[in-house]
């Protein structure tokens, strides 16, 4: 009984801190991947389609907005954006992908299977005596 309970713990404990390690390393390669997106205040057409803003270098740019932005925008005549930087009529109504944060969070969760996989073997180990 006790062989099998270690042989499991071992087991979630290396897939564990593996699945935090490769989704750690995805996160950050999504990271870097995505470049640099500075924050605008976009004014939003009349049909609420189409959102315009001033970049960093003083340039007017315009993007259409995605269905899931028109939904989330309703009624505003204004929206926080971020653009990408050195890019024209680029834009998005998040900081960050939202993929980074699910690989962020998958990573964690790897970790914390893993951490409590050997606080397991720790207690079985000592518990045995």
């Amino acid at each position: 009984m006790t062989n099998a309970l270690d042989a499991i713990l071992e087991i979630f404990s290396w897939v564990g801190f593996g699945a935090a390690f490769a989704f750690g390393i995805a996160a950050v390669v999504v990271w870097a991947a995505d470049g640099s997106w500075l924050p605008a205040e976009a004014y939003l057409d009349d049909d609420g389609l189409t959102a315009r803003w001033i970049d960093a270098d003083g340039e007017v740019n315009s993007a259409p907005l995605t269905a899931d932005d028109v939904a989330g925008l309703a009624g505003a005549d204004r929206a926080q954006i971020w653009y990408r930087h050195g890019w024209r009529d680029r834009m998005r109504t998040s900081p960050r992908p939202p993929i980074l944060r699910l690989l962020w969070g998958l990573s964690l969760g790897g970790f914390v299977v893993g951490a409590v996989a050997v606080i397991g073997s720790f207690v079985a180990l000592f518990l045995r005596g």
